[in-house]
C-alpha cells in the first residue's frame, strides 16, 4: 500500500489508471456479450448466401442491404432492424404471406405467400446469421399431437388468462385500437401460433413467460376448438357480445316492433 500511495502522483499514474479501466470493461463486455448465433441455419454457409440474394433482391429496400433497418426523412423506420429476430421471426412472417408487404398498412394481414418453403428456409437462415434470436422451433416443441385432455384443460385456462382479450374466447379473434386486429387463429398451423408466440409479431406480445409445454398446451386447446361443436346453436362467428348483441338488436326486437305495428293496424278499436 505504501508503494502504491509514494506512486499515485507519478505522471504516468492516470495513464495507468485508463489502462487498467479499459481492460476491465473489455473483458466485463467480453464475458456478457451474446455469443454466435447457436441456431443451426446460420451455421449453413450456402444456404445463407442463398437468403442473401433474396433478400437483396426482395426485403432490402425497406430492411436495408444488410438488415439494418431503413430510416425515412420523419424520423420513422421504413422498416425495422432485423439484427437478432432470428429465424422464427422470418419463417413466420414470410411463411404466412405478412412479408414482403406490398403497401403501406397499419398492420401486415395474413395473404398468399411470395417465397416457397426453401426460399423462406433461406431468407430465415441469412437473418438468422446477422445476430441471436429465436430459432425456428422443431415440431416436437409445438405439436399438440399426444397431449393428455387434462393438459389441453390447463392449455385452455392459460389462453383464457393471456390470450381472450385480444383473439376472443374462441380465437375468432377482434378488433384493436387504431385499426389493427387479432386474426382468427381457425386453421393456423400450430408452427405459426408457436412462433407468434415465441417472437410477438406487431401489436402481439411475446410470451416468454410460457414454457415451451405450456405454449405446446395452448396450441392443443385452440386446435380443440376446431372440433368441438355449438351446443349453444349457432355461433354466431364465435364473436362473443358483438354478434350476439347485433342480432338481439336487429332480430329480436325488430321481431318485436314488426309484431307490434301488426297488432296496432288490426286490433279491434281499428277494425271499428
Amino acid at each position: 500500500m505504501r508503494f502504491l500511495s509514494t506512486r499515485r502522483r507519478h505522471p504516468l499514474a492516470g495513464l495507468v489508471v485508463l489502462l487498467l479501466g479499459l481492460v476491465l470493461t473489455g473483458s466485463a463486455y467480453a464475458v456478457a456479450a451474446p455469443g454466435p448465433s447457436a441456431d443451426p441455419l446460420a451455421q449453413d454457409g450456402e444456404l445463407v448466401e442463398q437468403g442473401r440474394k433474396l433478400f437483396l433482391v426482395g426485403c432490402s429496400s425497406c430492411h436495408g442491404k444488410n438488415g439494418e433497418g431503413v430510416m425515412t426523412q420523419s424520423g420513422g423506420m421504413n422498416g425495422p432492424s432485423l439484427v437478432g429476430v432470428g429465424s422464427a421471426a422470418v419463417e413466420f412472417q414470410v411463411a404466412t404471406g405478412r412479408m414482403p408487404i406490398t403497401q403501406g398498412a397499419e398492420q401486415a394481414p395474413r395473404k398468399d405467400r411470395v417465397f416457397d418453403a426453401n426460399e423462406t428456409l433461406a431468407l430465415s437462415a441469412f437473418v438468422a446469421s446477422l445476430g441471436p434470436g429465436p430459432a425456428i422451433p422443431d415440431e416436437s416443441e409445438y405439436d399438440p399431437a399426444g397431449l393428455t385432455e387434462e393438459e389441453i384443460v390447463q392449455g385452455g385456462e392459460i389462453w383464457r388468462t393471456n390470450c381472450t382479450a385480444c383473439h376472443n374466447f374462441n380465437a375468432s379473434g377482434g378488433a384493436l385500437p387504431n385499426g389493427k386486429n387479432a386474426p382468427s387463429l381457425a386453421g393456423v398451423e400450430p408452427l405459426h401460433m408457436y412462433e407468434a408466440m415465441l417472437t410477438g409479431p406487431q401489436q402481439m406480445p411475446s410470451f416468454s413467460g410460457l414454457t415451451p409445454e405450456e405454449k405446446r398446451m395452448v396450441i392443443g386447446y385452440v386446435k380443440s376448438l376446431e372440433e368441438s361443436p355449438s351446443y349453444g346453436g349457432s355461433s354466431l362467428g364465435s364473436l362473443g357480445p358483438v354478434s350476439e348483441g347485433l342480432f338481439a338488436w336487429l332480430i329480436g326486437i325488430g321481431a318485436l316492433v314488426c309484431v307490434a305495428v301488426w297488432i296496432g293496424a288490426s286490433g279491434a278499436r281499428v277494425k271499428k
